[in-house]
């Protein structure tokens, strides 16, 4: 392999989220010793997910098959519609395996600062898909940012005038948290949407 090969192969690992030009170098080392074991079947399965793996048409996840496995699955509760700012976030809630029903990717988040509008991110699909379908709850999940949450404000706005109830994630004091070590942020969502024991 020549050193522009090699250059390359860690110019392009080295854009991967978390891997820096050194530790993309190491993942290199590590795939040329591994060829046949490693490096041959990623390739491989690269291809494959490049060729075979797209958005669903209904929801906007990555699946092999449009609609996608969740939206094609019958065992879900189609009224209720958890709508998350990108994929990541939806395979995160389905690591939990708690939510049962469908979902709505937005692709992204509003902000200001990077000119992101509405009419960027899926919100007139969620709009639409709301009124067109028997959709009960809207269970907003966008992060607890400043932008997650001018997001989330938008889009309950936009639902507001539609028959359908409009929830959001609770915010505050994590399983196993301690107070001294949490933020002023979490702390203050904690006390504000406290409930009864």
């Amino acid at each position: 392999m020549a050193q522009s090969e090699l250059d390359r192969l860690t110019q392009l690992l080295a854009k991967l989220p978390g891997l820096g030009p050194r530790s993309a170098r190491r993942a290199v080392l590590y795939l040329l010793k591994r060829k046949d074991s490693v490096m041959l079947p990623l390739a491989l399965a690269l291809g494959d997910a490049a060729a075979r793996v797209g958005p669903c048409v209904q929801c906007g996840n990555l699946d092999t098959r449009d609609p996608c496995a969740i939206c094609s699955d019958p065992g879900r509760d189609g009224a209720i519609l958890c709508v998350v700012e990108d994929v990541a976030d939806l395979w995160a809630l389905e690591r939990i395996a708690s939510f049962k029903g469908h979902y709505h990717v937005l692709g992204g988040i509003l902000s200001a600062l990077d000119g992101v509008r509405p009419d960027d991110l899926k919100i007139p699909e969620l709009v639409s898909r709301v009124e067109r379908e028997r959709i009960t709850e809207v269970i907003l999940a966008t992060n607890a940012t400043v932008d997650g949450q001018t997001t989330a404000h938008y889009i309950a706005d936009r639902l507001a005038g539609l028959d359908v109830k409009v929830s959001g994630l609770a915010h505050g004091v994590p399983v196993g948290g301690e107070l001294d070590y949490l933020d002023d942020g979490t702390l203050t969502a904690a006390l504000k949407d406290r409930r009864p024991v």
